[in-house]
């Protein structure tokens, strides 16, 4: 079977945990080719690759959001159609725009030249039906070139050649479901998504605390990045997320609750097999994160909370391992707080196998303010480590279960709440036996419920339903499209 996997802003040029899955299903599917579709955010990206490409990735495609494709001659000249107008007007209004309108104007047999569309008359009319209707208290200037930079990318993306392939796999809806729908129109081939966060929840939280936009600006921004959505959501034969929660919120979103489905993440635990438990003799608190030092990660708080327990627990250190060179600004934003603060025993690591590590750590921290399902969640509980992490994405399902009676792996604080995580960190590591406990409570959930065995397996079906049932086509895609 010939797979086209579609993947932005990770794999290969970013280590993480959506990185480490795309990887994992990669290598653990020999028997199925892939070709990898990626979309970078800028193209000095091009080729620094952060992984190894396995053997049976055929072909890779590499795209870049500041990189316009080849000027190579389309439908110049030709006005769009009054019913493709409209879905323009739609995509930035953030309602339900016609797809399949959009997939024909700028990605059918002669797409539309995307430079020549934002210099049109086309282009200046949609920015005036903005401006009399949700922008009529927005500067006319501000928002004309606010939808330039907005349409610009996926217009842009629109035009992309369609591979070929038995089935399509976006690994998010935004810019990835966006030409996964397109590619699974055109090939009237099936698409697969799988959300490990909510993309369209991730970018509202981005945009919310963005500088860069005006204030009068988000709701727009916000409303395009959910009718982005739209697109995949609309087009996929099956909807994946990695827990119930993230279920419930692709199906408030607009998806349809019939193709939604949770698959978990899975590991493989023999990995850990030969890490001891944790030391049953009093001594010093070693806490560690693995992680990337970014702002996702809210380094900052972990910094205020070990300052904290430091006060408490003179004895205890934390490791940050994982690279810190994807935000330098902000990895020397975190050194200067760590030297105001004067908290000593705090070291960045690096780059490093985690294997390596978590024999050395007596509790493994997460303070992140989005996650999706952590992978380094479930490594931690399968080294027998337990874990103190922020109540976002499945982190709570993850430590206390849902109900299976296995008992709490660690504790769940608020997000960038200092004060509980230091108290979370100092109620389980009272003594070893308390940590102890709560480690093989994580070891067994994880060994009954995150296996990567199960999770292959989920996915070998998912492709091999796709191609072996008929695709029946939405009513949106057998539109009249003359």
């Amino acid at each position: 079977m010939k797979i086209c996997l579609i993947v932005e802003g990770c794999y290969p040029y970013v280590v993480g945990g959506v990185s480490a899955w795309v990887q994992m299903l990669l290598r653990q599917m020999p028997e199925h080719q892939f070709l990898l579709v990626s979309i970078g955010a800028q193209r000095r990206q091009r080729g620094q690759f952060r992984y190894e490409i396995p053997a049976n990735v055929t072909e890779l495609r590499e795209y870049f959001l500041d990189e316009p494709l080849g000027r190579e001659p389309g439908a110049s000249g030709r006005p769009l159609s009054a019913a493709a107008r409209q879905a323009l007007l739609d995509l930035v209004q953030g309602t339900a725009p016609d797809w399949p309108r959009l997939f024909e104007a700028f990605g059918g047999e002669q797409p539309r030249p995307v430079e020549e569309f934002l210099m049109s008359e086309d282009f200046l009319a949609l920015a005036r039906g903005l401006a009399e209707t949700t922008g009529r208290n927005t500067p006319f200037k501000d928002l004309f070139w606010t939808l330039r930079s907005m349409l610009l990318p996926a217009l842009e993306l629109l035009r992309c050649p369609v591979p070929e392939a038995d089935v399509y796999h976006a690994v998010a809806t935004g810019y990835a479901g966006l030409l996964g729908a397109k590619f699974s129109y055109f090939a009237h081939k099936p698409l697969l998504l799988t959300e490990h966060g909510i993309y369209t929840r991730e970018r509202e939280e981005e945009i919310l605390k963005a500088d860069w936009v005006p204030g009068y600006f988000k709701p727009t921004w916000i409303g395009y990045f959910r009718a982005l959505s739209q697109a995949a959501y609309r087009q996929a034969r099956t909807i994946v997320s990695l827990f119930q929660g993230a279920r419930e919120l692709q199906i408030g979103l607009g998806a349809d609750e019939r193709k939604c489905r949770v698959i978990p993440n899975g590991i493989d635990i023999s990995r850990f097999a030969a890490i001891p438990p944790l030391d049953p003799a009093p001594h010093p608190l070693h806490l560690g994160a693995v992680l990337r030092i970014v702002p996702i990660k809210d380094v900052k708080t972990m910094i205020y909370s070990f300052h904290r327990v430091k006060a408490a627990r003179p004895d205890a250190t934390l490791d940050l391992i994982g690279p810190y060179d994807e935000d330098p600004a902000y990895y020397q934003e975190c050194r200067d707080l760590i030297r105001r603060l004067g908290c000593r025993d705090i070291r960045f690591v690096g780059r490093a196998d985690v294997t390596d590590w978590l024999p050395k750590l007596d509790l493994l921290l997460l303070t992140s303010i989005s996650e999706g399902q952590p992978f380094v969640l479930l490594e931690a509980m399968a080294a027998r480590r337990p874990v103190v992490a922020t109540n976002v994405g499945a982190c709570r399902e993850i430590i206390e279960g849902a109900e299976d009676g296995l008992g709490p792996a660690g504790w769940v604080v608020p997000v960038m709440s200092p004060a509980a995580i230091a108290q979370g960190i100092l109620e389980i590591s009272r003594t070893p036996a308390t940590l102890r406990a709560l480690a093989e409570n994580g070891y067994r959930r994880v060994v009954r419920y995150y296996q990567d065995k199960d999770f292959l397996s989920a996915y070998r079906a998912l492709y091999r339903e796709a191609v072996q049932t008929q695709e029946v086509r939405e009513p949106w895609q057998a539109s009249a499209l003359n």
